[in-house]
């Protein structure tokens, strides 16, 4: 895939090429292109299998859209990232949670009741089982 565009609007065209030459370098064949915004691929059917018949191979990511266009039949492969991509996710750190969005005032106040009442119970038995342990121990003393 050879990316075409502006920034922030990317097109794809699919080429061929061969693995010795430059990856922006002449290209053998032009076999479709792929809008990756509106999910349109355009592909020349013909060409590509007979590429495919006389040895070529797809990448990862256009064997997926042949799979997914039917022209092969088989599972999707898993698409590996490249270096620079991985190192980038590892280095931001990992993913922290969102939290999610309260619409409402009155949402947000039944959620502090909610949690207000959840931590008067939990004192609340907290309190008992003290009690139920101090009891005890007092009949012994008696």
């Amino acid at each position: 895939m050879a990316r075409v565009g502006k920034r922030n609007k990317a097109q794809f065209k699919i080429a061929l090429q061969e693995s010795t030459v430059a990856p922006g370098g002449k290209h053998v064949e032009i076999l479709g292109s792929y809008d990756p915004h509106q999910k349109v691929a355009v592909l020349k059917e013909e060409r590509i299998k007979y590429w495919l018949s006389q040895g070529a191979q797809a990448s990862d990511t256009v064997y997926n859209l042949l799979v997914s266009k039917g022209l092969i039949t088989d599972k999707k492969r898993a698409v590996k990232l490249p270096a620079r991509i991985a190192t980038q996710s590892v280095a931001d750190g990992p993913k922290k949670e969102v939290p999610e969005v309260v619409e409402t005032k009155e949402e947000i106040k039944t959620e502090e009741k909610i949690e207000e009442v959840k931590e008067e119970t939990k004192t609340e038995e907290k309190v008992e089982e003290v009690k139920k342990e101090e009891k005890p121990e007092e009949v012994k003393a008696e």
